[in-house]
């Protein structure tokens, strides 16, 4: 069974389960999910999509305007993937949903009339990849690290946050990929703002680059730090610390685990690090597949880790950070966002060896 058959199955499933008779869907996450990475995308600020699907026991709809129809049929192939198209004027509305949901109890992820909000629903049963997604997340996670990588080590002191933005963002686009997060800090805001947007402001030792990369809808997160100079001790001691927080994350991410006993395992790990309320200042992150986190893992979260799904976690101490992208497997956990030659962190875990990014140094 392929992965477009996969997940019809999966989503005929899930409307038998909840009583429903159609989904309608039109994010921009869950569009790429349930096509298999196509995308509605045009206003990368909106979460909505220009295209609307609709899925019901015995068909496949898809809505758009005579603007969008060309191109997701000719470039996206979807009318070749099944899909039976209904094209009104950019000018109308599309009567064809009214008419085809008319009677129809509905599950969407849009504000619909009279449908059911399913939207949390949806975000665990795509978090479920298939053998072909986690294919194209080690793809994604390749790209984000080269973007990273070539991003990183063409600043120099004295540029712009902005002009850091741009060489991160140039070098993931040209790759392929969308920067649809491009957080930049430069010495005294790391320690600031764990959601740095680019300033004016002019580097002088210190940079932190935060990278969320998009391609066929997937999603894959990476961060990494510089230091012009010789590091300062503290610095050092912060960037070991939430390296083992890090290492700890990922040891704990094994198939079975609840996410709530995973948390509880971190906030062990901050304490034993002398970092005990560190957790509280910023989320540290949860699975990922078509956003950047499907949803945000708490104390008292009751999800199960599943073999197939990524995850990127991102614990921080005030002034250092670390992130990856990781694809869990039956046997061990991939980081797909690791840099080639990158200078690391090695953690001992239970006699397992966890290497972590460390801060860059630059002298």
């Amino acid at each position: 069974m392929n992965e477009f058959e996969t997940k019809q199955r999966r989503i005929q499933a899930f409307l038998q389960e909840r009583g429903l008779d159609a989904l309608l869907l039109r994010q921009v996450s869950n569009f790429a999910w349930a096509t298999c990475g196509k995308s509605s995308c045009v206003n990368t600020a909106s979460s909505l999509g220009e295209a609307t699907l609709l899925i019901t026991p015995g068909n496949r709809y898809l809505f758009a305007n005579n603007i969008e129809s060309p191109r997701l049929d000719e470039e996206e192939g979807l009318k070749e993937q099944g899909w039976e198209f209904h094209t009104a004027p950019w000018w109308e509305e599309n009567e064809a949903l009214v008419q085809i949901t008319a009677g129809l109890k509905v599950g969407a992820d849009m504000a619909f009339p009279a449908a059911t909000d399913i939207s949390g629903d949806l975000v665990r049963l795509r978090s479920q990849l298939t053998p072909a997604e986690g294919e194209r997340f080690r793809t994604l996670g390749h790209i984000c690290a080269e973007a990273m990588d070539d991003a990183i080590f063409g600043i120099q002191p004295g540029m712009s946050e902005y002009e850091i933005a741009a060489r991160l963002a140039f070098e993931t686009q040209r790759r392929g990929a969308q920067p649809i997060v491009n957080l930049i800090a430069t010495d005294e805001r790391i320690f600031r703002y764990r959601h740095p947007l680019p300033t004016a402001k002019k580097l002088d030792r210190y940079a932190m680059l935060v990278l969320c990369g998009r391609k066929q809808g997937l999603v894959a997160s990476i961060t990494r730090l510089v230091y012009f100079g010789a590091l300062p001790a503290e610095l050092r001691q912060k960037a070991e610390a939430v390296a083992g927080v890090d290492a700890a994350f990922i040891a704990a991410t094994r198939p079975g685990a609840v996410l709530g006993h995973i948390f509880s395992q971190i906030q062990t790990a901050y304490a034993a690090a002398g970092f005990a309320d560190e957790w509280r200042l910023h989320h540290q992150g949860g699975p990922a597949s078509y956003d950047p986190r499907d949803f945000v893992a708490t104390p008292t979260s009751p999800e199960v880790v599943v073999a197939g799904q990524a995850y990127a976690w991102n614990p921080s101490i005030t002034g250092t950070k670390s992130e990856d992208t990781i694809l869990v497997g039956e046997q061990r956990n991939d980081v797909i966002t690791a840099i080639a030659g990158w200078p690391v962190l090695t953690v001992e875990i239970d006699g397992q060896s966890y290497q972590r990014p460390a801060i860059l140094e630059v002298k």
